[in-house]
């Protein structure tokens, strides 16, 4: 991990990991990517709490709260004027081979701080493509952060002869989904409307950053069914994660947006926000 700027694992510094860590095996358990903005993480209290509803949702025993507070204030003292903290809890080492948790021991914390370069440049717009990658339907697991992420890795990597920011994912009714890496939003005539998330994608911390300040700024918001159609009629379109904010959207496959009127309004809002 050339680029680390530390690791620890349960508390303690270092980057390796047993054979038998059910998060290698089978991707159980869930990770958070936090921006360290001058010594502050982002939206932490949202980000720790939706890390503790994905652990509650997937039944994994989690009692190290305030030791895993105790590693982002570590992590924090370390991190240059732009970095981001990536946090993993998995289920643990498991006593026997195979799907079933079993009687897991108890869950291990991974935490790693890493540089982060300035998002400046995004201000002006990025372009998206449509990847042939689906994203699966499954209730259980949508709207955490789990760390089955292979249908973003491919996505993601239909990018590599690319100019394009992200991948757009649809589900397999051709529903509009997310970004591999970010969560979606379109403005009609003025208001703002996000993909509904109740069968797959992840909900981003700042998606819900932007469903809250919506209201507050007095701009109407929904999460839909989005169709592609949909997205190609809209008046703006921007993207969201926890390292980029709110960035505008100038090109969606072959669909070009010139208007950022709202999407402007919104960036420079949540920017702005401390928590």
């Amino acid at each position: 991990m050339s680029d680390c700027l530390g690791s620890w694992i349960d508390g303690v510094a270092g980057d390796l990991l047993p054979a038998d860590d059910r998060g290698l095996s089978y991707g159980d358990g869930l990770f958070e990517t936090i921006l360290i903005r001058h010594g502050t993480p982002r939206f932490l209290e949202a980000h720790l709490a939706r890390l503790s509803d994905g652990l509650t949702r997937l039944g994994i025993h989690f009692a190290a709260h305030q030791e895993l507070r105790a590693d982002i204030a570590r992590a924090v003292t370390l991190a240059p004027p732009l970095a981001v903290l990536k946090i993993i809890v998995t289920r643990g080492s498991s006593t026997r081979r195979g799907y079933a948790p079993g009687a897991a021991g108890p869950a291990r914390r991974l935490v790693t701080l890493w540089p982060a370069a300035s998002t400046q440049a995004l201000r002006a717009g990025v372009e998206l493509e449509f990847a042939r990658t689906r994203i699966g339907a499954n209730p259980a697991l949508a709207g955490i952060k789990h760390l089955n992420r292979l249908e973003n890795v491919l996505a993601a990597a239909e990018l590599a002869d690319s100019r394009a920011f992200d991948a757009l994912m649809c589900d397999g009714h051709g529903h509009v989904i997310c970004g591999s890496a970010c969560n979606l939003f379109v403005v009609e005539a003025g208001a703002v409307a996000t993909p509904t998330l109740d069968e797959s994608g992840i909900a981003g911390i700042l998606r819900s950053m932007v469903l809250r300040e919506c209201a507050t700024l007095g701009i109407g918001v929904a999460a839909r069914r989005l169709s592609r159609a949909a997205l190609a009629a809209a008046d703006e379109v921007f993207v969201t994660n926890a390292r980029i904010g709110v960035v505008p959207v100038t090109r969606v496959g072959e669909h070009r947006f010139d208007r950022h009127e709202v999407t402007h309004r919104l960036m420079n809002h949540i920017e702005a926000l401390d928590a």
